[in-house]
């Protein structure tokens, strides 16, 4: 492993993992499985990563920390669907999500995990904490959404707000919007919800156009920023960096919330983004360094979508562990023997033989529209939001 040459000691990252965290599965043949938790903890610890890491290991959240997310009859609803079936209202026995046994411990189990982490950090006893478990940033309100029955994002964002904290960003790189997690906060100044997404026109959910601004006095805290499909790990990276560090600066936040879904990798079989394991590292390296940029080192990292269940997540969230714990894995690494054992017995894909798909992540700094396939698209997101932020969309420093 290469140093980062970053300084936080790995005794102040809490990470949260147990067993228990695999009942969260929705069917045998969902595509949201959760073999990519298993194999990604199983990649990690065999690559050292979680050498002397004690897990934090969660409790299912009680009703009342649910339900400053959801409503109550929500939650009722939740308990009752495996006794008495589908129910159209809430979304429950439909396509995207089926019900399952114990659907709502599993569930509460993982607003529970993320919500433990997000208390490691206000109760000082972490700077970073992450919950791969974490990231259903769907489910609304009163509905489950797109996989998502609780939104454990949304849920630790509002026990942070309760904790101490007044200023915070929630930043989605999943390949599908953030939307339940802008929904909950869309009227609430408090939140600064940015979300980097395929444009919807062209993918579910639809929503996350760069006009979804927020309501009332928090009008240019919902940030949007969609890119087309096939955009790569250099334009992904330069839309990315020429949009988010400016807004952190003026939004000055106490803390980032980040959901690191990996289903925009080109192998990805629900969406039509073509990031490598190597871009996706390169993300965590900058969602780290704004971190210490703009929020004095305090960073709740959660998992989210990801359907390359053996080739692709089980790198990417291993990179994202390394690199919550200052423990930076090099690309070059090859994978352990023994884990390719243990994979090969759940699937007949070919599996990697290293930690890098040798994808250079270099990228051309934005400096003005130059014509590249994102400019246009990251350039609708500055003018929407920027100057609600007294910021000067054309402002290349920003």
């Amino acid at each position: 492993m290469t140093s980062s040459g970053a300084t936080v000691d790995p005794a102040r990252v809490a990470v949260v993992w147990d067993e228990s965290l695999l009942g969260y599965k929705l069917s045998e043949s969902h595509p949201l499985h959760p073999v990519r938790l298993d194999l990604t903890m199983r990649l990690a610890t065999a690559l050292g990563v979680l050498e002397g890491v004690e897990p934090l290991v969660p409790t299912p959240a009680p009703d009342e920390e649910v339900e400053r997310i959801h409503v109550a009859s929500y939650l009722d609803a939740v308990r009752r669907a495996p006794l008495e079936g589908d129910d159209p209202r809430h979304q429950l026995g439909t396509t995207d999500n089926p019900i399952f046994e114990g659907m709502h411990e599993a569930s509460a189990l993982v607003c529970g995990g993320s919500i433990a982490a997000a208390r490691e950090i206000a109760e000082g006893r972490a700077d970073r904490a992450v919950n791969i478990a974490g990231g259903l940033h769907h489910a609304m309100a009163d509905h489950a959404w797109g996989f998502c029955v609780y939104n454990d994002c949304a849920v630790a964002i509002s026990w942070l707000l309760d904790h101490g904290y007044d200023r915070i960003c929630y930043i989605d790189t999943d390949v599908h919007h953030g939307d339940g997690v802008q929904a909950a906060f869309y009227d609430d100044d408090r939140v600064l919800t940015i979300s980097t997404h395929q444009h919807p026109r062209t993918l579910w959910p639809g929503t996350g156009f760069a006009s979804e601004l927020g309501g009332g006095r928090a009008s240019g805290t919902a940030v949007n920023l969609a890119l087309p499909p096939g955009t790569r790990d250099a334009g992904w990276l330069r839309a990315f960096h020429a949009v988010v560090p400016g807004l952190l600066r003026a939004f000055r936040p106490q803390i980032l919330v980040t959901q690191c879904g990996v289903d925009t990798h080109h192998e990805d079989p629900l969406a039509e983004l073509s990031l490598t394991v190597d871009g996706h590292r390169a993300i965590y390296r900058s969602l780290r360094a704004l971190a210490a940029e703009h929020s004095d080192g305090k960073w709740l990292a959660l998992g989210g979508g990801g359907y390359g269940l053996y080739r692709a997540v089980p790198r990417s969230w291993t990179h994202l562990l390394a690199t919550v714990l200052d423990r930076d894995v090099d690309p070059s690494r090859p994978i352990p023997a023994d884990w390719t054992a243990y994979a090969s017995e759940k699937t007949r894909r070919p599996l990697p033989t290293s930690m890098t798909e040798e994808a250079p992540t270099d990228f051309e700094p934005w400096g003005g529209f130059t014509e590249v396939e994102v400019d246009p698209f990251l350039l609708e997101t500055r003018r929407a939001v920027y100057p609600l932020h007294g910021l000067d969309p054309q402002d290349t420093r920003d």
